[in-house]
């Protein structure tokens, strides 16, 4: 019987050592860490032999670089977005354009070339290429214009680009390990590390660590492994330097514009400017877009420069868009050898009259044309500057989703003028104020949250009210000067009463069936408006028009110029 049990004792020993050794193996690949490599080109979703992936500020981005005989290449949509919004390209004449504070530096696309403080200037590699409809520039080109750098590394291509340096934390590898795509051993690797190859944490955990390694591979490592933690500080890149200086007055700034509609209109000089009190500018309406070739129509007179300066007053004339029928904006600005004409034509005009500064007032500017009219208030800024003129941009105020790139006017500029009014306009469909204190304060708080600084704005304020009509459901509206609306008030005994909402004098009359209705200017409005802009500390006020005031709002004025 014993003999019999002995096979069936070993027979069950070995079975049970073959479960062990079965059930060990089971248990050591369940516990050992994944020797699986994951494909770098996947990780990085690279799927064109051309591409370069980026690590961009510790962050791997979707966008992805060009790779051409050896140089790389980045579009110019995320050159803008990402890099320099600087960079304007002019598709009409095949140009690549950066201004600067004192230069509009030309590169010919396609070339290795650039124009650059009048020199020729040269590349090794093509500053640009194109890609189908695609324009890619040289990050070696962007490079000289902004502070940024960038390490080229291989297998698969990757750069690793930094615009922004903080602090940061690194730590050393204590030995020989990887980097893992995800928090876990049985994650796939991305990379073998090295003892004493040091990474950055870019997030602590409890057990697993997020790093990215100096190469550009961010994954992650056991906490185990990280060795001589230190926080430093990145060192940033300073290389590029472009300092703007405005050339803003040291005074408070007040401004009106005087209408002028032909030459003859200069001889009203006298008149206007009389009672005036302490208005330092001037601002003639001379010239206007005349064509789309770039050309204006002048009005301009020397003899009215030397009557202003006798009277201590700058003239800064205003150029404009709308006084000639069959002007388009885009295609006027969207044509570098345009802007070219204009600027260069608005300079020489400047030296013979001897003026102080430009006011240019373009309205109505298309969606499509903004970015082309943003270039030329950059191009004419740089002119005005070499040659010591001001130069300030009329805008709307911001409520109205109309936005001429405020945030690099305040760059470029000298003075950034809000034009406060027309709240309700020529035309609008129901009756209202034509400035209320509300629309004024929420213009210059917005301007100002777009980077305007406050003493390069000048806020711009009515001489005008609109008389209100409303008969059998239609409005319609016409604009009176400060005087004829007094004069029609006193005439019709219209009751008038503070309104404590938009801070101005409101009268309201039916008439034979008509409804009248009238949001005053006058010296109560307007002082109350300028005390708002005393709180925002603004460069200085504007006005809209000469000869539509009351003569003694200039004491108001002027009470405001000398707080």
């Amino acid at each position: 019987m014993k003999k019999k049990m002995i096979p069936v004792i070993v027979a069950v020993a070995l079975i049970i050592l073959i479960v062990c050794i079965a059930g060990g193996k089971s248990l050591l690949e369940r516990f050992a860490y994944s020797k699986e490599y994951r494909d770098l080109n996947s990780y990085f979703d690279i799927t064109n032999a051309s591409d370069v992936a980026i690590d961009m500020n510790h962050e791997i981005i979707d966008t992805k670089a060009k790779m051409s005989e050896g140089s790389v290449y980045l579009d110019y949509s995320s050159v803008c977005s990402l890099l320099n919004s600087r960079f304007y390209v002019d598709e009409h004449e095949s140009l690549l354009i950066m201004t600067t504070s004192t230069d509009v530096i030309k590169h010919t696309i396609g070339t290795n070339s650039y124009i650059m403080g009048g020199e020729e200037k040269s590349m090794e590699a093509p500053v640009t290429m194109t890609n189908g409809d695609t324009l890619y520039i040289n990050l070696d080109y962007v490079k000289l214009f902004t502070n940024l750098s960038y390490e080229v590394f291989h297998d698969p291509e990757r750069i690793v680009l930094r615009t922004s340096w903080g602090n940061i934390k690194l730590a050393t590898i204590k030995k020989n390990t990887a980097v893992r795509y995800q928090g876990g051993y049985k994650s796939d690797i991305l990379r073998d590390l090295e003892k004493e190859e040091v990474v950055t944490i870019l997030e602590e955990m409890e057990d697993w660590d997020k790093v990215e390694t100096a190469d550009g591979i961010i994954g992650y490592v056991e906490k185990r492994y990280l060795a001589d933690i230190t926080e430093t500080e990145e060192i940033p890149v300073t290389d590029y330097q472009d300092e703007f200086v405005a050339q803003t007055r040291d005074y408070k700034i007040n401004m009106s514009w005087h209408a002028i509609y032909a030459t003859s209109g200069n001889d009203t000089f006298d008149e206007v400017v009389n009672g005036t009190g302490t208005m330092s500018i001037i601002c003639p309406t001379w010239f206007t877009l005349s064509d789309n070739d770039g050309n204006y129509r002048s009005f301009a007179s020397s003899g009215y420069v030397e009557k202003a300066h006798s009277r201590n007053m700058e003239v800064w004339p205003t150029v404009d868009n709308f006084n000639i029928e069959g002007i388009k904006t885009y295609e006027v600005m969207s044509y570098t050898s345009k802007r070219d004409r204009l600027v260069s034509a608005l300079m020489s005009e400047a030296l013979s009259l001897g003026i102080d500064g430009f006011n240019l007032d373009f309205e109505l500017v298309p969606t499509e044309a903004v970015p082309h009219y943003v270039q030329f208030i950059r191009e004419l800024s740089v002119a005005c500057r070499r040659e010591g003129l001001v130069l300030s941009v009329d805008n709307y105020p911001p409520q109205g989703g109309s936005n001429y790139n405020l945030s690099e006017q305040g760059v470029f500029c000298d003075y950034v003028v809000i034009m406060g009014y027309d709240e309700h306009w020529a035309g609008c469909n129901e009756a209202g104020s034509v400035a209320s204190i509300g629309y004024v304060e929420d213009g210059i708080s917005l301007v100002i949250g777009q980077g305007v600084p406050e003493d390069k704005i000048i806020n711009a304020i009515p001489f005008y009210t609109r008389l209100w009509k409303t008969n059998n459901g239609e409005v319609t509206s016409e604009a009176l000067d400060m005087t004829t609306a007094a004069n029609f008030i006193s005439n019709n005994s219209v009751p008038v009463s503070w309104d404590e909402v938009t801070c101005q004098n409101y009268g309201e009359k039916e008439m034979n069936g008509i409804l009248y209705q009238m949001w005053l200017e006058d010296a109560q409005s307007i002082e109350t408006k300028l005390t708002v802009m005393s709180k925002y500390n603004l460069a200085g006020v504007a006005s809209w028009r000469l000869g539509h005031e009351d003569k003694s709002i200039w004491s108001v004025i002027d009470a405001y110029v000398k707080r």
